[in-house]
């Protein structure tokens, strides 16, 4: 996976936890609430995973010497 998908990957994440974030704001349900924070949790391992993915994976990307060759076709 290239550094842009991990970081695509990981906006989408992101999303996801506004979206949680929004809906814990509106309960007053304590249960919903911890559910909620419970999916909060886990959708921020998620994000630092992929972010550690592009990390990885821009690392190798940059590592990785160019083939003047290959840029021709």
């Amino acid at each position: 996976m290239s550094a842009e998908e991990s970081l695509n990957n990981a906006e989408d994440l992101l999303a996801r936890l506004e979206a949680a974030r929004a809906r814990l704001e509106q309960t007053q349900d304590p249960e919903e609430a911890m559910e909620i924070l419970q999916e909060l949790a886990e959708v921020a391992k998620q994000v630092e995973a992929e972010l550690q993915r592009a990390k990885r994976a821009a690392e190798t990307e940059a590592a990785t010497p160019i083939n003047p060759d290959a840029a021709a076709d």
